[in-house]
């Protein structure tokens, strides 16, 4: 059986010797770049490999004109998910220790290149170390796999796609930052503040219980039902600040048994490049 949305830690420790498992470490700290590697060097899973979310997950900036985040080339990352030992046969797990709002990057990134067989560990890091199961600081061998995109574009919008739904009854935009940044309250990242004109909040912090593990399948279907209204999950497209959280909203939305939404992966940084795009606030 796959793991498609969010795996315990019980379950990922059953097969840490599984050559057909993969672990992936995505922690990552906005105001320290280097965070993420040097705690991954200290301690992390046995047999996982580390995933930057500046230099393997993200491409390079262009200023005035992309994200923060931009998608990397297919290509390129490619080639990083067959170093990784990543093919179709092969089970991926990925973890942070940011509830997992980094990690559901790449279970974003594996699904819109067709790979469904990907979760996200649920607790994270902390729930690993709390749990008292195995870690290790050295790094193995991995053994490399051949990665074959097969890219689902459905699964993408760009802002030519949202600025139409923006104005259109059929769908749901689904800004997932923090509220005080959705009313522009604060802006501590992006030069402007504010959201997109008719997107509604949902900050995806809340998917989360106090012990940082996601809620229980009923309480998410309840919250996103809420969000969704009458709408499809294929109508519902959700963005953040750079597109990196949003994708743990399309997650919770899937384990809830929803279906698949969509990610501006541009999202609000991309958004403010051009001043002609509405803003609210």
């Amino acid at each position: 059986m796959a793991f498609t949305t969010i795996i315990s830690g019980d379950e990922l420790a059953q097969h840490l010797k599984d050559p057909n498992w993969a672990i992936i470490d995505c922690r990552f700290n906005l105001d320290n770049i280097y965070y993420g590697r040097q705690e991954f060097f200290k301690a992390h899973i046995p047999g996982a490999a580390y995933a930057h979310l500046d230099e393997d997950l993200s491409n390079r900036v262009i200023p005035g004109k992309t994200s923060r985040h931009p998608l990397p080339e297919i290509s390129k990352f490619t080639r990083r998910l067959s170093n990784w030992g990543i093919d179709e046969s092969v089970q991926v797990v990925v973890y942070d220790d940011r509830g997992g709002g980094i990690a559901a990057r790449l279970w974003w990134m594996l699904r819109w290149l067709g790979h469904e067989a990907v979760a996200l560990l649920d607790g994270g890091w902390q729930a690993w170390m709390q749990a008292g199961y195995p870690t290790e600081n050295e790094t193995q061998t991995l053994r490399a796999r051949k990665f074959i995109p097969r890219p689902r574009p459905w699964l993408l919008a760009d802002t030519d796609k949202v600025l139409e739904i923006s104005q259109s009854p059929d769908f749901v935009l689904v800004d997932s930052r923090a509220a005080e940044r959705y009313r522009g309250e604060i802006e501590p990242l992006d030069p402007v503040a504010g959201h997109i004109p008719g997107a509604v909040n949902a900050h995806f912090a809340q998917n989360l219980n106090e012990d940082g593990r996601f809620l229980a399948r009923d309480e998410l279907k309840q919250r996103f039902q809420a969000i969704l209204g009458d709408k499809q999950a294929q109508n519902t497209v959700f963005y953040c600040g750079s597109g990196v959280t949003a994708a743990h909203n399309l997650v919770a939305l899937m384990h809830a048994g929803l279906g698949e939404g969509v990610l501006y992966a541009g999202s609000w940084s991309e958004w403010i490049t051009d001043p002609k795009r509405p803003v609210e606030k």
